[in-house]
């Protein structure tokens, strides 16, 4: 974070959000209008990238329920559109408990993994705090990376990934962790091997 400091000073505000809108399509999760409530703090960027007609927010729930955000996720659960709620495991418990029941069954919860702790699913989306969304685990039960956005090779110090479109800054070769890279047989893709 040091380095993404502006060089006139100021606040250096990564978009950790980046890359949702494409590993969301890759689970084939919204099928014409959609509301996505991405739990995090609230001076993150809202999602800016997502499909169309699919409205995203950040839903900080230290706010309590008077926020505007948890206004527009029951409106859109009230609705029956397809929402979304991506967060920590942590995070998607207390939203649901706190979502009266007939909602809260109609809500699709998504966790939120980091490189070390890639799991066996059935669902989740890989994440970085800098780089932003990275790949989902597909049906095939194998973690993608959205190849079309982010390249990943193997290093002696880990995976290091890449962000193919993003220019300022540009990520190169950043070291996340541990891990190995396959192709996924019935897709041809790229996946990481936990």
């Amino acid at each position: 974070m040091v380095d993404l400091v502006p060089l006139a000073g100021g606040v250096a505000v990564t978009h950790s959000l980046r890359g949702l809108g494409p590993v969301l399509a890759a689970r084939n999760t919204f099928r014409g209008r959609g509301f996505v409530a991405v739990l995090d703090k609230k001076d993150v960027l809202s999602p800016t990238d997502l499909p169309r007609g699919v409205v995203g927010c950040v839903l900080d729930q230290s706010t309590g329920v008077s926020e505007s955000a948890w206004h527009a996720l029951t409106t859109a659960l009230r609705r029956n559109e397809t929402v979304v709620a991506v967060g920590t495991d942590k995070q998607l418990v207390e939203l649901v408990t706190a979502l009266p029941e007939q909602l809260s069954t109609a809500l699709d919860v998504v966790p939120r993994r980091d490189l070390t702790e890639l799991d066996n699913g059935p669902y989740g989306l890989l994440h970085d705090s800098v780089l932003g969304y990275l790949g989902t685990l597909r049906q095939c039960g194998r973690w993608h990376l959205d190849w079309r956005r982010v390249y990943a090779r193997q290093t002696d110090a880990g995976l290091a990934f890449t962000l193919l479109r993003q220019r300022s800054p540009v990520f190169v070769d950043v070291l996340l962790g541990p891990g190995s890279l396959g192709r996924c047989q019935r897709h041809g893709t790229p996946v990481i091997l936990p």
